[in-house]
């Protein structure tokens, strides 16, 4: 009696067994013929999702764009696995070379598609704005002006001015989609005080005085084409300033028009604006532009000399003088020529 138990025992154990292998041997069949890869990676598609977006429009999206075989298995899944509320707002790429448990696990992860900008050495703010709407990061320059102008944002890092133009490091950049254009402002002040540190007359300057020095570099930055010439450049700005000689840099007239000029005009010189550097003694009242690393090290270690004048040529190099007669006799060698 107990030989026959034992053996409807272990019959039973076998048929279980047997259920459980047909089971989990289906399960792998189902996932690889209804979840498997569509194809080889080859197609990708780049997948957006709003914030609030409910799973089933995810899941739409991807049947339609023939990143899934089958939408029912998918949905499945997301229930299976409990991630209907898991699932993350932003910008994913995938590809159909992906299984469905691939993509879940990306869209549930967070880890969405950065978006990369370069952003020059002699940007202003407005450029950077301009910038950053055409990647689509921010909906218009004037939101990025009105979050680089953020109070709460200036005092974070002691800027002495009414906005962070100066401040915002010339650099390439990765964020994701929807990242706050204050959070993009404050990102790139950070990058400007790191690189800061590897200038060490930098070290210890207070605000005010540091200020005074970004003023120049961003003057020196829209002047200078050849990086070799900054620091005579920066010199020859300090020069004029010691002996109370107006600036007059062009770069100071160009800020002022939204989009710079191929050429300025006697007329340009006498608009009456603080930045006018031909009509108004001193400093601007603040940077015109966003300076890089070398021009950044030119204000702080300026080449000083008897020059009081440059002029660019048509190599790109600058022409210094001296005396204002010398400078005259290379506008006409150099510019006025052009121009005849």
């Amino acid at each position: 009696m107990t030989t026959k138990k034992n053996r409807i025992l272990i019959l039973s154990l076998i048929g279980l067994a047997f259920l459980f292998v047909t089971a989990i041997t289906s399960a792998f069949v189902i996932d690889e013929i209804k979840g498997g890869a569509v194809g080889d990676g080859q197609n990708k598609f780049e997948l957006i999702i709003d914030a609030g977006e409910p799973s089933s429009a995810v899941v739409k999206e991807l049947s339609q764009s023939g990143m899934i075989k089958s939408s029912v298995y998918f949905n499945y899944l997301i229930k299976f696995t409990r991630a209907g509320n898991k699932i993350k707002q932003g910008v994913y790429e995938v590809n159909d070379g992906m299984s469905s448990r691939k993509i879940l696990d990306v869209i549930i992860s967070g880890k969405v598609k950065l978006i990369t900008f370069t952003v020059p050495e002699g940007y202003n703010n407005r450029q950077i704005g301009d910038l950053l709407t055409s990647k689509k990061l921010i909906k218009s320059r004037e939101e990025f002006l009105t979050a680089a102008s953020n109070q709460a944002l200036l005092d974070k890092h002691k800027i002495p001015a009414k906005t962070t133009e100066g401040y915002l490091f010339p650099e390439t950049y990765s964020v994701p989609i929807n990242f706050p254009p204050d959070r993009i402002a404050d990102m790139m002040i950070k990058r400007f005080f790191k690189k800061l540190e590897t200038i060490p007359e930098a070290k210890g300057i207070n605000a005010a005085a540091l200020h005074a020095k970004v003023v120049l570099a961003s003057i020196v930055e829209r002047e200078a084409v050849r990086k070799e010439e900054r620091p005579m450049m920066a010199g020859v700005f300090l020069t004029r300033i010691e002996k109370n000689i107006n600036l007059e840099s062009c770069a100071t007239i160009q800020y002022l028009f939204d989009k710079p000029k191929k050429r300025l005009f006697e007329s340009d010189l006498k608009i009456v604006s603080p930045y006018n550097t031909y009509i108004n003694g001193g400093w601007p009242p603040g940077p015109i532009s966003n300076p890089g690393l070398p021009a950044l090290i030119a204000a702080f270690k300026p080449e000083k000399s008897d020059k009081l004048f440059f002029l660019l040529k048509p190599d790109g190099s600058h022409y210094f003088s001296a005396t204002f007669k010398e400078h005259l006799e290379a506008k006409k060698k150099y510019i006025d020529a052009l121009y005849q």
